[in-house]
């Protein structure tokens, strides 16, 4: 079949000496970037704009038309943030260069290095969690590293050691960091990020504060945990001013680094939230001031940063359709004070991270709510494909062509003599062809062009094109954005339907919501079901707390017998930057529910009637099955007016 495809295939297949079509240029060879014209700008203030959002979401991962003036202010900070010293330059010119219209990659390094006594004894990354965006499945995958995660150390000019991951930095840097998580992965960096704690605060500081869904009671002061960093937080959602933020965010001395790099995960989940929303002239000019400070951003092949490539990136980001942030996780992890994980768990991450499964929240969905759905789409192997040049590139529709026939699909070659050509090698966009006169032809397109990233999707014309696609049910035209592969096949994360853990136990909080009804101005609803092993929480139980200005709130916190904890929120503010990225809207019964997953797991369900709305909100790992969470919120009933 690999031979048959290749043979004669795309303009004059130039081949290597394996008889293999050459792919395009390989990730380190220069090569122009093709653009297609963009909306015009609006002046500065859209360059500012853009210039703030890309770095806060870039850098709090960690912890993790105005005037000319503004323009030029655009510009110092692009060359403030730009690595300087030596070692940086040396990460940037050590990361891989990026592909255009490709998946790029960036290490954010969350660095402990502080003003003051401990300066010059602090220096390790307190934070590294890989960052990728892919254009061609519109998501944004995370994948972070316990900081105690015994790894080889990689620092050049010295030989390597098993050490913490933590270590690499303060061996060598930004340097050591990336190499060392390259070599332990396998994934090519195109970018790192460095952000220490003072850029951490004053990022917080000058947007107001990040609203964050907070677990559980958080207290840790100098009688109860000594020598760690004090923190003082209740239950609920909130808004985590500096120091609050940075203290959850670093929190891992009752439970483990695997919560820790979670709720890294979800603060940066919330961050986004909140950065998509309108920001004053004032407190942008203010963060770009902090982030000049305390922020570097090096580049592959140490190539500048400038303002066109942060645009893309940040519309990128902002454009994502609701849960297309995936979080990719090493399970298995050992020990205490130095964690430790089979290799075959870091790969299997990785491949998560790399292939996150699109299509996973619409799958559990179903499988919790017992629906059945016949894809429209015919199998890959009943679906015919013919693939066109139309890029001129030698060899893009023999590779494209093999790449479809791995994953199954029949490739159709053109009639006998006729070039795998399109009409013309004008075009940008692969463009994927349906024949109208077949059978369930355009869902099969539709899927095909799933696997082209942005492919555009049209009927089959008449004339030319029609006697190229020599009959197909398909027909692809590769255009100048396909570099030579297609999306990667994601491992399918559909749980298994299983019961709901759950057990009938309204008496647990009715009597708490009873005495605070009258308290609020909303009807109080009371949870008939309750994950099967969990009690309240006797630090906080019940909180009432105004959630902000003129809104009030009751929290329900449950502890389960594995010492997780999982919450029900009752608030009569109804917009709510976290109520923003619902996955999908159901009627279930007369009753409206949203459902917020994260990937296969399903984080939140939130119930709206009564002019409130009411959250069943997952532990911080999501321990709580679909079909468990699903139950709860369906078992929510008003208390008696």
């Amino acid at each position: 079949m690999k031979t048959t495809l290749k043979r004669g295939m795309g303009r004059g297949a130039t081949v290597n000496g394996n008889g293999r079509a050459v792919y395009p240029p390989g990730i380190r060879t220069s090569m122009t970037r093709y653009r297609q014209p963009g909306p015009p700008e609006h002046g500065a203030w859209r360059i500012v704009r853009v210039v703030l959002l890309w770095t806060v979401l870039a850098s709090l991962i960690v912890a993790g038309g105005v005037a000319g003036a503004v323009y030029l202010r655009a510009h110092r900070f692009v060359a403030a943030i730009a690595p300087h010293s030596v070692v940086d330059k040396a990460a940037a010119k050590a990361a891989d260069v990026a592909i255009p219209g490709q998946p790029t990659t960036a290490l954010v390094i969350g660095t402990d290095k502080r003003r003051g006594p401990q300066a010059e004894v602090t220096g390790r990354s307190d934070t590294l969690m890989l960052v990728r965006a892919d254009p061609q499945t519109n998501t944004i995958s995370l994948l972070s590293f316990p900081r105690d995660l015994i790894a080889t150390i990689k620092c050049p000019g010295h030989p390597d050691s098993r050490d913490r991951i933590n270590a690499a930095y303060s061996a060598c840097g930004s340097l050591g960091s990336l190499e060392t998580v390259r070599a332990l992965t396998g994934i090519p960096i195109n970018y790192f990020i460095t952000v220490n704690f003072r850029g951490f605060l004053d990022l917080v500081n000058n947007l107001g504060g990040v609203w964050v869904d907070v677990d559980h009671r958080y207290l840790c002061n100098d009688q109860t945990c000594p020598d760690v960093t004090p923190i003082d937080l209740q239950p609920g959602y909130q808004r985590l001013r500096a120091l609050q933020a940075l203290a959850y965010v670093r929190f891992r001395h009752f439970d483990s680094d695997l919560y820790r790099v979670a709720r890294q995960q979800l603060f940066l989940k919330a961050l986004k939230q909140q950065i998509t929303s309108s920001l004053g002239l004032q407190t942008l000019l203010d963060v770009i001031g902090a982030v000049e400070k305390n922020v570097v951003i090096g580049r592959g092949g140490n190539k500048p940063l400038d303002l066109a490539t942060i645009k893309d990136y940040v519309y990128f980001a902002r454009s994502l359709p609701p849960g297309h942030i995936f979080q990719a996780r090493i399970e298995g992890l050992t020990g205490q004070f130095e964690l430790s994980a089979p290799q075959e768990n870091v790969a299997a991450a990785v491949r998560d991270f790399v292939q996150p499964d699109v299509r996973s929240p619409d799958k559990a969905r179903d499988v919790a709510l017992g629906i059945k759905r016949r894809s429209a789409a015919p199998r890959p192997k009943d679906t015919t494909v013919t693939v066109l040049n139309g890029n001129g590139i030698a060899g893009s529709a023999a590779n494209a062509a093999y790449e479809l026939g791995q994953r199954g699909y029949k490739i159709v070659l053109p009639a006998t003599g006729t070039p795998q050509n399109a009409p013309n090698f004008n075009y940008f966009s692969t463009t994927v062809y349906f024949d109208r006169s077949q059978r369930r032809s355009r869902a099969a397109a539709l899927r095909v062009s799933n696997l082209f990233g942005d492919a555009t999707l049209k009927p089959l014309p008449a004339g030319l094109m029609t006697t190229l696609a020599n009959g197909a049910m398909t027909s692809v035209v590769v255009g100048q954005n396909f570099h030579g592969s297609i999306a990667p096949a994601p491992v399918d994360k559909t749980p298994v339907k299983q019961a709901p853990e759950v057990t009938p136990n309204a008496a647990m909080t009715r009597s708490s919501l009873l005495s605070l009804r009258k308290r609020v101005p909303f009807r109080l609803e009371v949870p008939r079901l309750v994950e099967r092993s969990s009690r309240l929480d006797f630090e906080s139980p019940v909180r009432l707390h105004t959630i902000k200005k003129g809104h009030n709130a009751v929290r329900l916190t449950f502890r389960t017998a594995s010492g997780a904890y999982w919450g029900i929120e009752q608030t009569d503010w109804t917009d709510a930057p976290i109520l923003g990225d619902a996955n999908f809207l159901h009627r279930i019964r007369g009753r409206e529910f949203s459902f917020y997953y994260s990937g296969a797991h399903l984080h939140m369900v939130v119930l709206r009637e009564n002019g409130a709305t009411y959250w069943v909100v997952n532990t911080i790992l999501d321990a709580l099955s679909n079909e468990t969470m699903l139950a709860i919120a369906r078992g929510l009933t008003p208390l008696p007016k």
